[in-house]
């Protein structure tokens, strides 16, 4: 017998749905459907400079076409910013993070005077320059109201962890046909971002706090994000929270085999629904019909 899967759609209101987000809003409502569970819809709208309450409401009305139906209030990670600071500030007590003053610009010359840049799955990674900084360097540099973000001290982290391996169930396959118990590597991305002046907290940070408080035991998503898993991991260990399974899953690309992005008005649920498509024959064309 299949244990109730609570599974969640997770979409950021910077624009409308396209057929890539169908794709992953149709197998996570399938996924718990199948198993009696329950289906989520969750909005990532920590960027109030770029999501709209219009593409909130599309994105409603697009699942909502497609016969999706979540079985709890719609949550919006820009209500949840005390849930996420709590967390922040557990890693903040115990030294495991610290602050940032590096630019975009500083970091990009920093990388390019080294002769060999730490390297992650998607291009250099933060060289950690501002984690050398003494206790009265930090101090004087936030006396003088320097910007600066908040960034997890990976190789600290690690350390303070118990004992033994860190692992993860991908019940999908990733990218490289990763599948079935996985070994994480917390040091994938590097020091991650947590805190931004801008956004409150990182995505990384707010989505691990939400599955744990939200009860999602299937994180359902595109082959983009299985490299976050690594060091969500991390970040569910050090905050004692429970650990989901994944089931990472293909994106859905165009006729060139680019990914789809919000800016192709053409794929949008919203012009393929004016065009005449119906939901059945938006399943068909992804295969789940």
């Amino acid at each position: 017998m299949f244990q109730p899967e609570t599974t969640r759609f997770a979409p950021s209101p910077t624009g409308p749905l396209h057929l890539g987000h169908a794709y992953a809003a149709l197998l996570a409502h399938s996924a718990a459907r199948e198993t009696g569970g329950r289906f989520l819809v969750r909005m990532e709208d920590l960027d109030r400079g770029r999501c709209e309450a219009r593409h909130a409401v599309g994105i409603l009305e697009d699942l909502n076409w497609l016969g999706l139906h979540w079985d709890e209030p719609v949550c919006r990670q820009s209500e949840r910013f005390t849930l996420y600071s709590s967390a922040l500030e557990s890693l903040t007590r115990r030294g495991l993070v610290y602050p940032c003053f590096c630019t975009r610009g500083t970091i990009a010359r920093e990388i390019a005077g080294l002769a060999a840049a730490p390297q992650g799955p998607d291009g250099p990674l933060y060289p950690g320059t501002c984690r050398h900084l003494t206790g009265s360097e930090r101090e004087a540099r936030l006396a003088e109201g320097a910007a600066h973000a908040l960034r997890l001290d990976i190789g600290l982290a690690v350390q303070r962890l118990p004992a033994g391996a860190l692992c993860f169930e991908e019940t999908g396959q990733g990218p490289e046909g990763e599948t079935g118990l996985i070994n994480a590597q917390p040091a994938l991305l590097g020091d991650l971002v947590l805190g931004r002046k801008d956004l409150g907290v990182s995505y990384h940070l707010a989505v691990v706090v939400d599955d744990a408080d939200q009860g999602v035991s299937l994180v359902t998503r595109g082959h983009d994000l299985y490299s976050a898993a690594h060091p969500q991991r991390l970040l569910q260990a050090l905050l004692g929270l429970p650990v989901p399974r994944y089931r990472h899953h293909p994106l859905i690309r165009n006729a060139a085999g680019q990914r789809l992005a919000k800016r192709e008005h053409a794929q949008t649920l919203a012009a393929l629904r004016e065009a005449g498509m119906t939901p059945e024959q938006i399943r068909r064309q992804l295969g789940l019909g």
